[in-house]
């Protein structure tokens, strides 16, 4: 198809988590005649992502708080839809790990990877064997990387301190992973230096210096506002929502695809993007009679629960020991429910507050089961560890806990095989997008859902030709 095609080319995008508002909002924006409707099943579009108030705060995350900034995906869309202005990044401080005390993250770590020997030698994180058995690193045979597996490949570079007291702590906190149950292969900057050369901190010796600038970014308002420029974007745009309807089935006709939601038939549309959860996707293409081949290894995909609770401490009350931190991260032989501590008023400055410090205590994460727990026990674990870990009392005045089910999916070993297997099965015209499969991050969520938009595009240039 071209610019000067009737605009009769229809395209159904389900789901509206981030990857699904940015699939819409590129077909929308597209150089051609498409008409999009987008089908979110909750009665807000957002996903995983929610700003609402918080202590008198009109916007603290209960979510992600914030996106990489130093790959383009998520950065480009926000100024695209006019966010360029309000994007803000942490205030400067440092974070640390909580090991029979706090204990600060050495520099020259790719996410807990080292690449500086010498400043790790400083650190009082690792014992004098942990040191000595990661500096002989440069020594060993180039690592087979056929198990795919995070853990492993740590562990044979720089020994188990090295990834249990900094790979694991600082990869897990972002994916709620097991890193020894992780595909190495789905944490791309690690990845590609391990594929790069036989020995880490001889491969790290040659890479450019990391770019300057913020590492990370946010809205002022909140990630919820990202949601909502996306959307009001995508409207503009001429494209069309329906939240608060849920998809059921997927059937073919003669002029492509129809769908069955809950209060309609819908269609035909000529291509589909499934921004949908993976266990929601191979549901449906269950239910369809679709794909089946490809059904097993979506809905093969496991994920983790977590659940985040908000505390609002005094001001009066908080050490000044603390003061400059971001948070920390506690590692897995240390943990009983909670994993990491994020210091939000420290970490954002337009967080912070005279009367009170925001803390965002992430508790659970896969192997270590939450949300089986009542409000009351998460709020008492969070408080209790917190208390003990920082050596004081936390009082908070208010509090919020959030739950998340299967928030995290967990990417097994060989998990991108699984999925581009997957997705060679799938109809022409059907495409998938989201954290499932190409990345966990919002920014990869962006671009996954930006590539199946591409796809839809190719399928209706296809059938144009």
């Amino acid at each position: 198809m071209t610019a000067s095609s009737p605009p009769d080319r229809r395209v159904a995008v389900i789901g509206g988590g981030i990857a699904g508002l940015a699939a819409a909002h590129a077909l929308a924006t597209a150089d051609r005649a498409v008409q999009v409707t987008l089908f979110e099943a909750g009665d807000e579009l957002g996903g995983k992502i929610r700003t609402t108030p918080f202590a008198g705060h009109p916007g603290i995350d209960e979510g992600a708080d914030a996106f990489l900034a130093r790959v383009p995906w998520a950065t480009t869309l926000a100024r695209e839809v006019g966010l360029g202005d309000s994007l803000v990044s942490p205030a400067a401080g440092h974070a640390a790990v909580w090991m029979d005390g706090l204990h600060r993250i050495p520099a020259g770590l790719l996410l807990g990877m080292p690449t500086d020997v010498l400043a790790l030698s400083r650190s009082r994180l690792l014992s004098m064997r942990g040191k000595a058995r990661a500096a002989i690193e440069p020594l060993l045979r180039r690592t087979d990387l056929g198990a795919d597996s995070l853990g492993g490949y740590v562990r044979h570079r720089f020994g188990n301190e090295v990834h249990e007291r900094l790979v694991d702590p600082l990869v897990g906190s972002i994916y709620a992973a097991d890193t020894d149950r992780f595909s190495l292969a789905a944490v791309p900057q690690i990845a590609d230096l391990a594929g790069s050369a036989r020995s880490v901190l001889l491969a790290a010796r040659r890479r450019p210096p990391a770019p300057e600038g913020p590492v990370f970014y946010t809205p002022a308002a909140g990630m919820g506002g990202f949601v909502t420029a996306v959307a009001a974007a995508f409207a503009a745009a001429g494209g069309t929502t329906r939240a608060g309807t849920a998809v059921t089935s997927l059937e073919r006709s003669d002029n492509g695809w129809r769908l069955t939601a809950e209060q309609f038939d819908a269609g035909p549309f000529d291509a589909v993007v499934l921004a949908c959860p993976a266990a929601a996707t191979a549901a449906l293409l269950r239910r369809s009679g679709l794909a089946a081949d490809a059904v097993p290894a979506i809905g093969g995909i496991t994920t983790a629960d977590v659940a985040l609770v908000t505390l609002a401490v005094p001001t009066q009350d908080w050490p000044r020991a603390l003061h400059g931190m971001s948070g920390y991260l506690v590692p897995k032989p240390q943990q009983r429910l909670v994993t990491a501590v994020s210091f939000g008023s420290q970490k954002w400055s337009h967080w912070a507050s005279e009367q009170h410090q925001v803390l965002r205590i992430s508790l659970g994460r896969d192997g270590l089961p939450v949300l089986h727990l009542d409000d009351a026990t998460l709020l008492t674990a969070a408080i209790d560890e917190v208390s003990a870990q920082l050596g004081v009392t936390l009082q908070p005045t208010q509090t919020r806990i959030t739950r998340w089910a299967g928030a995290f999916p967990q990417y097994r070993p060989h998990h991108h095989d699984r999925v581009a297997a997957a997705q060679r099965e799938l109809p022409a015209g059907i495409s998938i997008a989201g954290a499932s499969y190409h990345g966990i991050g919002i920014p990869a969520c962006v671009r996954s859902g930006q590539l199946a938009a591409q796809s839809a595009l190719q399928h209706l240039d296809s059938v144009a030709d």
